[in-house]
């Protein structure tokens, strides 16, 4: 099966493929909850996905098999071969097709999504609108968990899909570059009580809210609502782009929306700002600029 470049599949699309034997639908819910220490707690979606879930979705544990457990921040991608093993443990293989989708934000299955492409595979897909949508065109779920048979997945490493502090520091100055910030308004100006230890945003940067990305109902805004959005960064009259949030996971939403519009090199800074505040010699500016 093959999804013909689509980035993201509409719930008749998916409705209407459920039986395709090489499919491969992904749970991939992640909560971000309140904490004692720290600024938050992460849990597992697994819950939520036993409670209801699109018939015949397995769960991928974005936190757990999908992240370096050896890192000092949260999510932080693993490396190449151990990335292959786990979506090949999950069933990805070379002649599967994936679909991503959240019963919560849609940035945990752009992530997913962009951790695909980026190790190589882009036989893969967003749901847009996720379960929410789903549910709401009264298509059923069930609670049945489903594990695919492992597979072996071979794949080349795109890597200009990522960028490392390095990187985004010398993107600074650099005209061939635009550097966009994922994150509130709030959070970008440093006016918000939320902050990664420093307010602010990199300096150089431009601010398009992953919120912002979105219809009410949780789907994509249309290509040309996206465009008016990131036209003011001016990121279409340079070749790169980087992305980032506070710990690149909102980011690929950006990114999602680049890849739709045609932008032909994007990448993730995965350590984004709580990698990035951490290190006082790092420039940040407070303001809309």
């Amino acid at each position: 099966m093959n999804l013909q470049g689509q980035h993201l599949v509409s719930t008749e699309w998916l409705a209407a493929h459920l039986d395709e034997p090489d499919l491969r639908i992904f749970d991939t819910t992640v909560h971000l909850l309140p904490a004692t220490r720290g600024p938050y707690r992460i849990e597992s979606g697994r819950a939520d996905y036993d409670k209801a879930h699109i018939p015949g979705a397995a769960f991928i544990d974005l936190s757990r098999d999908l992240s370096d457990q050896q890192a000092s921040l949260p999510f932080t991608k693993p490396s190449h071969d151990l990335l292959l093993e786990a979506f090949g443990k999950a069933g990805v293989g070379p002649t599967t097709a994936v679909i991503v989708y959240s019963s919560s934000t849609p940035m945990w299955a752009t992530r997913v999504w962009w951790m695909l492409r980026a190790a190589g595979f882009e036989n893969v897909a967003v749901l847009d609108g996720g379960l929410g949508t789903w549910m709401a065109a009264q298509h059923p779920v069930e609670q049945k968990k489903n594990v695919y048979p492992v597979a072996s997945l071979q794949t080349t490493e795109n890597q200009n899909a990522w960028a490392d502090k390095k990187a985004v520091l010398g993107a600074i100055d650099d005209e061939a570059i635009c550097t966009i910030n994922a994150l509130s308004p709030g959070v970008f100006s440093g006016t918000s009580k939320t902050s990664y230890g420093r307010k602010g945003h990199i300096t150089g940067s431009r601010n398009v809210p992953f919120a912002a990305l979105l219809n009410e109902d949780g789907t994509y805004r249309e290509p040309q609502e996206l465009a008016a959005l990131f036209k003011p960064t001016g990121v279409f009259g340079k070749p790169h782009a980087i992305c980032y949030c506070g710990g690149g996971i909102a980011a690929t939403m950006d990114a999602l929306a680049l890849t739709i519009l045609g932008h032909p090199s994007v990448a993730i800074y995965d350590g984004s700002m709580s990698e990035w505040c951490s290190d006082e010699t790092l420039p940040m500016t407070m303001g809309d600029d």
